[in-house]
Parts: structure tokens; sequence; C-alpha cells
């Protein structure tokens, strides 16, 4: 029979032991999923029912983190521990503990709920739209490149710093001239735009949202109807920048005016173009590197945080 490790742990009280382990154990019981081991807790010790010293270390190290949060009176959720236990393979304590503890508040919800950075990348990201011109998010759906955007987008408004804000994305789906839909434009574009809605609903609400769009403030229009342009003083996001061809995306860049900030999102791995015909955000990507003023930010996998059971089901129709 093996030996259970144990972990001192610093909790003073049922209260806090509810606060680190969850309701009923459930941020226990995901560690023992993540971990594929038994643990047993009280309000003095962790026991690990394992031999494995590399997975013990990492247990205690996670665990270490969350009581850190815990002291500092910073909640954290099953998505955090999620994170920590992808982040840790690569990230050192310190630098995850900076995450949490060090965090700036982006913005707040209509409700008053702060919105902070949730993974190392997502805090590099919004530091590098604040100090830059033009920023490229590129990764995976699900790393919040886009809705950062926004939500940076909204800010600003909201602070004066720009005096609109411009989605757009290319309507590939549609056809670029998006004349055969029915309907006017705003009925043809929403259904592609509709992460982008659920951002600005998520700050502002629906009624504030609307009256943006109806004064011009907020304009949300398909990559076509920027041809032509200058955009200044605006906050500007081209989302889904891999379906834009290389003379769209040129088209787009070249609308840069002054006093304005643009970021371009998109997965270069989900291009839904022409076969044979070149991604602009895969050209741009390779041609503006190195640029003052312009950043490049790469996201991966493990900003995408899945619960556990949608990780198994991936990997199961993965490998059936």
């Amino acid at each position: 029979m093996v030996d259970l490790a144990k972990m001192e742990l610093s909790v003073k009280s049922v209260s806090e032991m509810v606060a680190l382990f969850g309701t009923n154990d459930k941020y226990l019981r995901l560690l023992e999923t993540l971990y594929d081991t038994k643990l047993y807790a009280n309000n003095q010790q962790l026991l690990i029912d394992s031999d494995d010293d590399v997975l013990i270390e990492n247990i205690k190290t996670l665990v270490s983190i969350l009581q850190v949060l815990l002291r500092k009176n910073i909640h954290f959720n099953e998505r955090d521990i999620l994170y920590l236990h992808h982040a840790l393979l690569e990230h050192d304590s310190e630098e995850l503990l900076d995450l949490f503890v060090g965090r700036k508040e982006i913005t707040k919800t209509l409700g008053g709920r702060p919105i902070y950075p949730k993974t190392l990348h997502q805090k590099t990201y919004v530091d590098l739209i604040e100090k830059n011109t033009l920023v490229f998010g590129i990764g995976p759906a699900g790393t919040g490149k886009t809705y950062l955007a926004v939500l940076i987008a909204l800010k600003r408004l909201k602070e004066g710093s720009v005096k609109r804000i411009v989605l757009t994305r290319p309507a590939v789906e549609a056809g670029e001239n998006l004349g055969f839909l029915p309907g006017d434009l705003k009925e043809k574009v929403d259904p592609y735009l509709r992460p982008l809605y659920d951002a600005m609903y998520e700050v502002l609400g629906v009624k504030s949202v609307e009256e943006l769009i109806e004064k011009g403030i907020i304009e949300i229009a398909p990559l076509a109807y920027m041809r032509g342009r200058t955009l200044e003083n605006c906050f500007v996001i081209l989302d889904e920048a891999q379906n834009t061809t290389v003379n769209q995306m040129k088209l787009f860049l070249t609308r840069l005016g002054f006093g304005t900030t643009m970021v371009v999102t998109g997965d270069i791995t989900q291009s839904d173009l022409p076969a044979k015909t070149e991604s602009g955000l895969v050209k741009a990507s390779k041609i503006l590197q190195e640029i003052h003023g312009i950043s490049i930010l790469m996201f991966d996998n493990a900003d995408v945080v899945r619960h556990p059971l949608v990780q198994q089901i991936i990997e199961r129709f993965e490998h059936d």
C-alpha cells in the first residue's frame, strides 16, 4: 500500500476550507481529475495518494498558489484552477501569482463585476494594446483575443481617448459583396459579429449599445465597406482576419489614421478562404514583425481553458 504524501495547510477555519477546496469539495475533486489521483483534506493537511514525486510536487505547488490567493482575499474558480494546472507546465509559481496578485482591471460589467486578464498571454495582450498602435492577436477560438479587444475599446470610449469604435470582419461565408442576402446591412452582418455584440452587452447593456450604434459612435460593418476611408481617433477591431485576402488586409491596415488603435484577431488554422488563396493574416504576421508600434502575439491552446470532460471528449473523437 502506498504511503500518503502529506502537505501542511494554513487554513484557519471551515469557511477558509470551503474557499480553498470549494463547496462540497468541488475544487478538490477537480484536482483529483486533473492529476488522476485521490486527495483527502482537513483544515490542517492535504493527503495525496501517490508515490509519484513530480505529481506530488505539482499538486503542492498549485495548492500553495491557491492558499496565497486565499490569504490575499483574491477569489478563484474552477477555470482558474484549470489554467494554473496547464500553466505550471511552462511557468513558475511567481509568474502565475503575479497574474492574479498584480492584475489590473480592464473594465467592469454592467453589474459592476471587474474584468481581469485570465492568462499570462491575455495579460501581455492587454499591455501590448495599451502601448502599440497596431496589435495582432493570433490563436485558437476561446482565447479571449476578440473579447479583450472589445473591452479595451469600450474603456477607451468611456475615457474619451477615442471618439468611435469600428468593428469589422470579412463576410466570407456570405460572399464579399453580400448582395444575395435578404434584409438591410445590419441584418446581413449581425450573425457574423454576434461575439462582438455579446461583449459589448456585458459591459454597456443592450439599450446603450443600440443607442451608440444609432449615433454612429459604434460602427459595425463588413470589411468591404472600409474601402476609401481613413479612420482617425478610433479604436478599430478586425475580427476573423484569417479570412482576409492579402489585398483585403492591405486595404484594412492602410485605413489607419492619427489617434487610432487597430487590433487584428484571427486563427490562422481556421481559414474559410478558397484553396490556394493566401491569408492576409498569415502574410501580415510574417512581414510586419519588428516594426515599432506593431506587436504580434501568438496565443496557444493553454489559453483555451476547457472543462476536463470537454478535453476528454475531444481526445476520444480525435483518436476514434
